[in-house]
């Protein structure tokens, strides 16, 4: 599990961070596209 996974998710399930935020945290090497789609349900 990446370092900011925990963090990521958390903002994610309470709407303070929208998908897109979340696919910038990829790009910035905070979470892997497996997490991606674990947190969002979504393929990157």
């Amino acid at each position: 599990m990446s370092a900011k996974y925990t963090t990521v998710k958390k903002y994610f399930d309470m709407d303070l961070w929208t998908e897109q935020q979340v696919r910038r945290a990829v790009v910035k090497n905070w979470i892997t596209v497996e997490e991606f789609k674990k947190i969002t349900g979504k393929d990157y």
